[in-house]
């Protein structure tokens, strides 16, 4: 679920200030390859079409905020029968570790919240808005099956016993690179990447990699631990659940990761300042327009 933010309109000056940063961005970590495990449902909710969230972690240390300005993820975009899809709109939305972010107070309607993504996202990007994102689509193989998948409608609230998963699915592998136009900002902390694709006449199913992570992945930096990929539909919101441990399940259950990569850099203090005016000239030009109209 998209925190609330207002539409931002994007002046001369503070585009300008953002291009001024450092373009000396590199990948800083990945997940690595596909393993073909599990692939899972995730695509924002429009008209006709619920919600759907999957999620895998990644961590930041230091004490410096990192600035993301790509990310890539990989999975398998699936056909309806008789149609040709195609792509209409990618969302990525970065959650914090619960509790923050979220209503402690309430019960939970599922097995446990610990490790899991926050009630709502810290920040997200979508490429309907201007300024926010851009994507391309990359086809890797024309056939690729992942072994189980989670479906739409394959995520139930507080299951009496674990479901074990959707079966295989088969569709076409793909790699989307997304590029931020407006980064993320992110200080040091445990945090949740979702993608999320529309796709007209099928659906996009994120594709899970090996966990541990193994190479060319990355390893997480020390203090941090790995945790495995959770998911939710419309329906669970505010809660979720693990693909592994809750949905799949068995003794003992899996666990995944999925499959992504985050290219971004740590700027020196004085380049967060920049990077922090420029955001804060989008902010003010987007409130001087609606105070006129």
């Amino acid at each position: 679920m998209r925190p609330y933010i207002p539409g931002l309109a994007i002046s001369a000056i503070s585009i300008s200030l953002l291009t001024a940063l450092p373009a000396a961005a590199t990948p800083f970590f990945s997940t690595g390859d596909p393993d073909g495990k599990i692939a899972t449902a995730t695509r924002p909710g429009i008209p006709g079409k619920f919600e759907i969230e999957s999620a895998d972690d990644f961590a930041l240390a230091g004490s410096n905020s990192t600035v993301i300005t790509s990310a890539t993820f990989t999975g398998l975009i699936v056909p309806q029968p008789g149609a040709t899809p195609s792509v209409n709109q990618v969302v990525v939305e970065i959650y914090r570790v619960f509790p923050k972010d979220s209503d402690t107070v309430r019960t939970p309607n599922v097995p446990t919240r610990v490790n899991s993504p926050s009630d709502v996202a810290f920040a997200s990007r979508d490429s309907i808005t201007p300024g926010d994102l851009t994507f391309t689509v990359g086809t890797l193989k024309s056939s690729f099956t992942a072994n189980n998948s989670v479906q739409p409608g394959g995520i139930h609230v507080c299951p009496g016993s674990p479901l074990c998963g959707d079966g295989p699915a088969t569709g076409t592998e793909v790699e989307f690179t997304v590029n931020f136009k407006t980064p993320f900002v992110l200080p040091p902390d445990h945090y949740f990447f979702v993608p999320q694709v529309e796709v007209n006449g099928g659906e996009f199913l994120w594709l899970s990699a090996p966990r541990p992570i193994v190479p060319p992945g990355t390893s997480f930096p020390p203090g941090f631990t790995d945790l495995q990929s959770w998911t939710r539909d419309q329906s669970l919101d505010p809660d979720w659940l693990r693909i592994g441990t809750d949905i799949v399940g068995g003794s003992p259950a899996p666990t995944f990761n999925a499959a992504f990569s985050l290219t971004g850099t740590i700027p020196e203090p004085a380049s967060l300042g920049l990077l922090a005016t420029a955001l804060s000239a989008m902010a003010l030009a987007g409130l001087r327009r609606r105070r006129q109209s």
